[in-house]
């Protein structure tokens, strides 16, 4: 009896692949600055813990609000302009319309002396120039509006991006302090996604093939677990060898190493 289940552990061991690997997060995340301003505040209370939706670092958006402010009251005051205008515009369509009818009446009347006829032509044109002004200004106005609409939102995004909140997410480092000034691109934080952890092992070559249906072993206990993903190019680090990663659960501490087997089922 002791010899078959010998034999059968042999044969188990025969028929599978041991690998270690570090439980790491689902995500890591660099969190670089996609603006210039000085860093007003830090939450380092935070860091390790998952963030809720209030901001976790700040940088100084003092001007863009008060730029942004401005912005929204000279396109109020360019809406009503064109508004008004608008109005001004009815009316003058109308008006003109009355004067052509007129000038149509009297151009071939013989009792009107040339010197009428000029000055309701001119008075026609003058009317025409006016309703024409009107309308063109009311596209600068518009053409205005367009080119702060733009400028609001570029405003807004900057705002947005002085405000650092990964809502969920664990604050994993601060890269920055409260006084710094940072440039676009500068690391200011890193961020993980702790809602789930991820096993990366490397793989033979004639081990790829068939590594998606093997059972998975994780410190000697039977998983339902099975390989997430396999790059079919092999690792420039571990060479000739390909990388699998394995998602599961989220364990209570992070960077602990498991012990993963492959084994036929």
């Amino acid at each position: 009896m002791k010899l078959i289940i010998s034999l059968l552990f042999i044969s188990s061991l025969l028929f599978s692949k041991v690998y270690y690997s570090k439980v790491e997060p689902y995500e890591l995340r660099y969190i670089s600055s996609n603006v210039s301003g000085l860093v007003t505040y830090i939450d380092e209370n935070m860091i390790g813990k998952k963030l809720s939706s209030k901001p976790y670092l700040l940088i100084d958006a003092d001007i863009n609000n008060k730029e942004l402010k401005s912005v929204v009251q000279k396109i109020s005051i360019l809406e009503n302009s064109v508004e008004v205008d608008d109005k001004i515009l009815t009316n003058l369509k109308e008006l003109l319309s009355k004067k052509r009818e007129n000038y149509k009446e009297i151009e071939n009347l013989k009792i009107k002396s040339r010197i009428e006829k000029d000055k309701e032509f001119y008075d026609l044109v003058t009317s025409e120039n006016s309703y024409l002004n009107t309308q063109k200004e009311i596209n600068n106005f518009k053409t205005q509006i367009s080119d702060l609409e733009l400028r609001k939102a570029q405003l807004k995004r900057n705002i947005s991006d002085k405000s650092l909140r990964a809502k969920d997410y664990t604050l994993y480092s601060i890269d920055v302090k409260i006084g710094q000034v940072v440039n676009v691109s500068t690391l200011l934080a890193k961020v993980a996604d702790t809602s789930k952890a991820i096993l990366t092992i490397y793989l033979d070559k004639e081990d790829v093939e068939k590594a998606k249906d093997k059972v998975i072993y994780i410190n000697d206990k039977r998983t339902k677990y099975k390989i997430d993903r396999i790059l079919d190019i092999a690792d420039s680090t571990n060479i000739s060898k390909y990388k699998a990663q394995i998602i599961v659960k989220s364990p209570k501490l992070f960077s602990k190493l498991a012990k993963i087997e492959l084994k036929d089922k």
